[in-house]
């Protein structure tokens, strides 16, 4: 397994996509959905588990309707 560079990062990105996905009422699978992201990842990004690429957090943002800025604005 590799090691994660930045692990607090990554659990802080993972808190900010989650509290921004509660706010919008969005649950894990309609995310999912949406995003065309399987909820597993959704989780393990969450969770601050997984270093994800860009084009995911593009792909996540578009569902929720924000920008990648917004979700890494923390």
């Amino acid at each position: 397994m590799t090691k994660i560079r930045d692990e607090k990062y990554l659990k802080a990105l993972g808190k900010r996509i989650k509290e921004i996905r509660k706010q919008k009422g969005i649950s894990t699978y309609d995310l999912s959905y949406e995003s065309n992201i399987s909820r597993s990842q959704i989780n393990s990004i969450e969770k601050g588990d997984i270093n994800t690429s860009i084009c995911t957090l593009k792909a996540l943002a578009d569902a929720m309707e924000l920008k990648v800025k917004d979700l890494i604005d923390f």
